[in-house]
């Protein structure tokens, strides 16, 4: 083929073409296995979040409004017809390097059940201090929110005049933490679940 302009964008159209369908057929093939991976990594947040349960809180998934403007996701998790705790997918993004993503779970009267951090990009060593569950010996920092109601116990850090002891060195992230944690509360109240 002689090198001419007509040529040349024939041959990157033909190039081009070729490599979009093959995009295309690796998405195809690629899109079931990862909705899959994504369904399973959020029940398993949920089940980490809540009593134990017998449906599908994923089925039974519905949006609650915030007082920012947007809406939460909560998953009832229900034994038999009896709702045993909601998870409720919230988020902040006051943590020291912004967005910080959570799965709460309360328990029908409004205590915390557990708490689950789903996405951070916290500071390693520091931040990343909230997300790691404790032991009874050695409790870490997300424990002590576990059978709180934050409708009697102040979700701030101590620093600023709440309840909640800090994380050495990452108040930022522990406020941030508090926030999120705070959001979700208020959407399960503000939907009047409690």
């Amino acid at each position: 083929m002689q090198s001419s302009l007509r040529n040349m964008v024939l041959s990157l159209t033909l190039i081009s073409l070729g490599a979009s369908a093959g995009l295309g057929f690796v998405y195809e093939m690629t899109k079931a296995p990862i909705a899959v991976t994504a369904l399973n990594k959020k029940l398993d947040a949920i089940k980490q979040v809540v009593p134990e349960f017998t449906n599908n809180p994923n089925d039974e998934m519905f949006m609650l409004p915030t007082d920012e403007g947007d809406s939460l996701e909560v998953y009832p998790a229900k034994n038999g017809e009896e709702v045993v705790g909601y998870a409720v997918r919230s988020y902040t993004n006051n943590g020291f390097s912004g967005y910080i993503g959570f799965m709460v779970g309360f328990t029908p009267d409004g205590a915390i059940y557990n708490i689950n951090v789903l996405e951070h990009k916290e500071t390693p060593g520091l931040g990343t201090k909230m997300v790691p569950d404790g032991t009874p010996e050695k409790p870490e920092f997300k424990d002590q929110f576990k059978g709180k109601n934050p409708a009697e116990f102040q979700l701030k850090v101590k620093k600023d005049g709440g309840q909640v002891d800090a994380i050495t060195a990452a108040t930022i992230s522990s406020r941030a933490f508090c926030d999120g944690v705070q959001r979700a509360y208020n959407a399960f109240e503000r939907g009047g679940l409690k």
